[in-house]
């Protein structure tokens, strides 16, 4: 029997203070950490403690909100930071697909999984597709906005508790704690894949994006993605269609 059979005699109640337990688990301490990295760089933009609170609750993709800030620093106008802020949260679509399937259950309203989908980014979805097969059905929707809301709500305050210390930082350390949440996302994805085509788009793009830096700087990411996981999709073609001959050779 499975969490998903098993009856579950917990209340929602219940799964959503379990789903809040999270915020002390590696996944949400190292994103606060990076959370911490990017006031720094907010105190350096010279952004006011109360903007950057609403921007934490409001963009709160990591990624997103370094682009915003970034915007702002070079003085690009409102419509290219939005154009710009856009783009790199399309990338949440693919997130949001994956998850809804997990989590919504027989009577899940859709204006809620709406609003819980504000909520999925890189760490909220990782831990979240890692933890929801051992929650009964009907409450992962109360597990994962008890970890999700709760998520957003503590970097707001984070965020606004280290606005004025965070400024004696070394570079050095800022930068260091920026960067710890993409390098855990990449282990986890690594550790938590599925299939063997996301190991080999992960090698690929990985490997692609020294390369496109080098050749088109301002389009290396996007490329690296679109060739890597291209490339992946037709090795692990190939590979099926080789299994599939030689299981018929076989038979």
């Amino acid at each position: 029997m499975t969490a998903e059979t098993a009856p579950d005699h917990h209340s929602q109640t219940h799964w959503f203070l379990v789903g809040m337990r999270g915020l002390f688990s590696l996944p949400a301490i190292i994103l606060m950490l990076s959370f911490v990295g990017f006031c720094a760089l907010t105190v350096e933009a010279g952004i006011p403690v109360e903007q950057v609170v609403f921007m934490v609750g409001a963009v709160w993709a990591l990624p997103a909100k370094v682009i915003l800030v970034g915007s702002m620093m070079g003085g690009a106008n409102l419509l290219a930071a939005f154009v710009a802020v856009t783009l790199s949260s399309v990338r949440m679509m693919p997130m949001v697909a994956a998850l809804v399937p997990e989590i919504r259950g027989r009577r899940t309203p859709t204006w809620l999984l709406l609003a819980l989908s504000h909520c999925v980014a890189i760490t909220a979805w990782v831990y979240a597709m890692e933890r929801v097969v051992n929650v009964p059905r009907e409450r992962r929707v109360a597990f994962f906005a008890g970890f999700g809301v709760t998520l957003v709500l503590a970097n707001m305050l984070l965020v606004g508790v280290t606005y004025r210390y965070v400024a004696t930082f070394p570079p050095i350390v800022a930068g260091c704690l920026f960067f710890l949440t993409p390098v855990y996302f990449l282990a986890s994805i690594w550790n938590s894949a599925r299939h063997p085509v996301v190991h080999i788009a992960m090698v690929f793009g990985l490997a692609g994006g020294p390369l496109f830096y080098w050749l088109v700087p301002k389009f290396d990411i996007l490329l690296a993605g679109l060739v890597g996981g291209t490339l992946a999709w037709a090795v692990e073609r190939t590979l099926r269609v080789r299994r599939a001959q030689n299981a018929e050779v076989k038979a």
